[in-house]
C-alpha cells in the first residue's frame, strides 16, 4: 500500500472511533480548552509589572572548591537582585566574599589546624614582651 492510502485510511478509522465515543471526544476536546481558560483568567487577575534588570550575586559551584561553593550558599540565601552588576560577574572571579565572616573563620580554622611545633610565634611574642619590659624599665 502506498504511504498515502494508509494515512487515509488510519485517519477514517480514527474519524470512525471518535463519532462513536461522543462523550471522550468532548472531554478530549474540552480539557484542554479548560485549562487554557483558567491560563487566561490567571493572567487578566495579574497583570505584568515593569522591573529592572536584574542582577544575582554569584554562587560557586563545588567544583571551585568547598569555601567558595559553601559561601556561595551560605551568603546568598535570600537570593537579592541588584539594578547594577555585581563585582563576581567580571571574567575570572570565583568568589567575592574575601572579606566575610565565614572566609574568616575558615581561614582562622586552617590556620589552627595546620598549626605546627616548628612554629615560633608564641616564643617571638615571648621575646617581645620581655625586651618591652626591659624597655620599660630602663625608662
Amino acid at each position: 500500500m502506498a504511504f498515502w492510502t494508509q494515512l487515509g485510511l488510519l485517519l477514517w478509522k480514527n474519524f470512525t472511533y471518535r463519532r462513536r465515543q461522543t462523550f471522550q471526544l468532548l472531554i478530549e476536546v474540552a480539557w484542554p480548552l479548560f485549562i487554557f481558560f483558567i491560563l487566561i483568567s490567571v493572567r487578566l487577575s495579574y497583570p505584568p509589572y515593569e522591573q529592572h534588570e536584574c542582577h544575582f550575586p554569584n554562587k560557586a559551584m563545588p567544583s571551585a572548591g568547598t569555601l567558595p561553593w559553601i559561601q556561595g550558599i551560605i551568603c546568598n540565601a535570600n537570593n537579592p537582585c541588584f539594578r547594577y552588576p555585581t563585582p563576581g560577574e567580571s571574567p575570572g572571579v570565583v568568589g567575592n566574599f574575601n572579606a566575610s565572616i565565614v572566609s574568616r573563620l575558615f581561614s582562622d580554622a586552617k590556620r589552627l589546624l595546620l598549626y605546627s611545633q616548628q612554629d615560633t610565634s608564641i616564643k617571638d611574642v615571648q621575646k617581645l614582651l620581655g625586651k618591652l619590659r626591659k624597655l620599660e624599665n630602663s625608662s
